[in-house]
């Protein structure tokens, strides 16, 4: 009987797995890695750093459900490699990052790239595993895909000593465990979706936020059954947008603010009390609110807000029960209240506010301006990766997405540099769809050499460069060395001839009748693309009325 090589069993172990996408860096003792995972019929996306390398990964595991693979070599790849660990563990993404390291038999004697992986990677994973013979190969990677799908999704490590990477054994001996199978969906009880139910019947004031975790579980069409059959008003936390079309007409999100803080009773669906959310405490909350929380995690229901009613399960499964009794004993919120009433007129006030920025044609530009640019040429379906502290707030309001799954951003973690990442493993994941990479300049500094990744790969990703100079604010006006602040970048830098050095376009944007016609122009190339639009360093969202939200 012929012997196979430890790689090909890797290789062969992930596709019986359901692993569609590996993203990485070659290196020893890795190279027989991917191009076995190239034999096996795996995409291999070579990346030029390890960082948006497991971004990318991360990403892949959102966009598919299944744990999207990082491989690396060993000491300083893999350290690199654990900011998407800790990224995907933060938004509850299923990844498995694959590191080479250094042979067993070399172990504490100062090898190559010897470096303590396993002690590293704990705090960031649900399951870490170092390979010790051929043999374990299948069951590992089995196991570590089905700690990062079983209850709350998140991130596995497996550490490939040189010496079992190199290795072969006989094709016979080898056993693949069958494909690990889609978690349970987990029901609440019955007692719990009847209360739920009837706290938000009786509330004058109810409000729903959708999270990225019903966006995760595929649950849009059931949410939006929800949303619609109950008549009641809906936000969406940022990666939950789409899961019900920022068009609709329960949507209050220009009046979010009055609505967090107004509400009686807020039903979390799939959504966190963590930062994003302030934490549902007062101010940004009133202080009698009550919450119904629904999680895969129940360990998260009750965190920093007791929850009133806890549906603990997964989001698809209860909110099917909740629409089985809402068939069997339906009710609608009104549409005309005191509350809705209340929420169009801040909707409006709001818009108000804001149209003016909209439509201000000075130079140097402002978000707002850009940003209605950008929105007005989107294709519908397009997938919008944001990424920059004003850029992705204020393009979070702006920028409109229609489908589940459609918007990534620095999440959880609020983690910069990874925009490109994401937007190559949502291009690889949707071959033919338009993916929109809307960044500031210093977000781009992180990752722009990624370009090349984008390029090699003919990814049909448009970058839009928000460019103020620099961090949060810069400079509209060139200055020495001396006088850099340590929030500044140099003035007007053409990022965009970066796509030109790879055969691709740029533009260079400073007034806004420049800006429709080099959007358009790069939303229409097939190609990749980088759009780099000039601003004014003091550009920023709107007023706001109070200051802990602008913390």
């Amino acid at each position: 009987m012929s012997e196979i090589s430890a790689a090909t069993v890797i290789a062969k172990a992930l596709k019986v797995q359901g692993i569609e996408n590996m993203f990485g860096i070659v290196g020893d003792p890795v190279y027989s890695i991917a191009y076995a995972a190239k034999e096996a019929g795996i995409n291999y996306y070579g990346f030029r750093n390890e960082q948006t390398a497991s971004y990318a990964a991360g990403a892949a595991g959102y966009l598919t459900g299944r744990p999207g693979v990082c491989l690396t070599v060993s000491g300083p790849g893999m350290i690199h490699a654990v900011a998407g660990l800790a990224n995907a563990q933060a938004n509850c993404w299923p990844i498995i990052l694959l590191s080479g390291a250094s042979a067993t038999y070399q172990n504490g004697m100062g090898a190559f790239q010897e470096s303590p992986q396993m002690e590293i990677a704990h705090p960031f994973v649900k399951y870490a595993a170092r390979l010790e013979s051929i043999e374990q190969i299948s069951s590992i990677i089995a196991q570590a895909v089905h700690h990062t799908i079983i209850g709350r999704p998140g991130a596995a490590y497996i550490d490939l000593p040189a010496d079992i990477v190199n290795g072969k054994i006989e094709e016979g001996a080898v056993i693949f465990p069958p494909q690990i199978p889609e978690p349970p969906r987990m029901l609440a009880s019955a007692q719990a979706v009847n209360d739920a139910l009837a706290m938000l019947h009786s509330a004058e004031r109810p409000l729903v936020i959708v999270g990225k975790g019903v966006a995760y579980a595929r649950a849009e069409n059931e949410v939006r059954r929800f949303v619609e059959s109950s008549g009641l008003p809906f936000l969406a936390s940022p990666m939950g947008k789409g899961v019900v079309p920022d068009d609709h007409k329960q949507s209050v999100a220009s009046a979010r603010s009055y609505a967090l803080q107004n509400a009686d009773v807020i039903f979390l669906m799939g959504a966190r009390l963590n930062w994003i959310m302030h934490f549902g405490l007062p101010p940004r909350f009133s202080t009698d609110v009550r919450f119904i929380q629904m999680d895969v995690a129940e360990e998260e229901i009750g965190r920093n807000v007791p929850a009133a009613v806890a549906l603990g399960g997964d989001a698809l499964a209860i909110t099917r029960q909740l629409n089985a009794e809402l068939e069997h004993m339906p009710w609608q919120y009104p549409a005309e209240t005191t509350w809705w009433t209340g929420l169009k007129k801040k909707m409006q006030e709001n818009m108000a506010m804001v149209k003016p920025m909209f439509n201000d044609d000075r130079v140097p530009m402002g978000y707002y301006r850009v940003l209605r640019e950008v929105r007005d040429v989107l294709p519908r379906d397009a997938i919008i990766v944001s990424e920059g502290a004003s850029t992705m707030d204020i393009g979070r309001t702006v920028l409109p997405n229609f489908f589940a799954r459609h918007r990534l951003d620095a999440g959880t973690f609020g983690t910069m540099g990874l925009s490109l990442g994401q937007a190559i493993a949502a291009a690889a994941i949707h071959p033919g769809k338009k993916v929109v990479c809307v960044q500031g300049d210093s977000s781009f500094g992180f990752c722009g050499m990624e370009f090349e990744t984008a390029a090699r790969y003919d990814l049909p990703i448009t970058i839009v460069i928000i460019n103020n100079n620099g961090i949060v604010a810069g400079p509209d006006a060139p200055f020495t060395p001396e006088d850099a602040l340590p929030s500044a970048y140099m003035f007007q830098a053409h990022y965009e001839r970066i796509a030109e050095a790879f055969g691709c376009k740029g533009w260079f944007v400073t007034k806004p009748e420049q800006l429709r016609p080099s959007l358009y122009a790069a939303m229409t190339d097939s190609r990749p693309s980088i759009v780099n639009i000039m601003i004014s360093g003091s550009s920023a969202g709107k007023p706001q009325p109070f200051n802990w939200l602008t913390r």
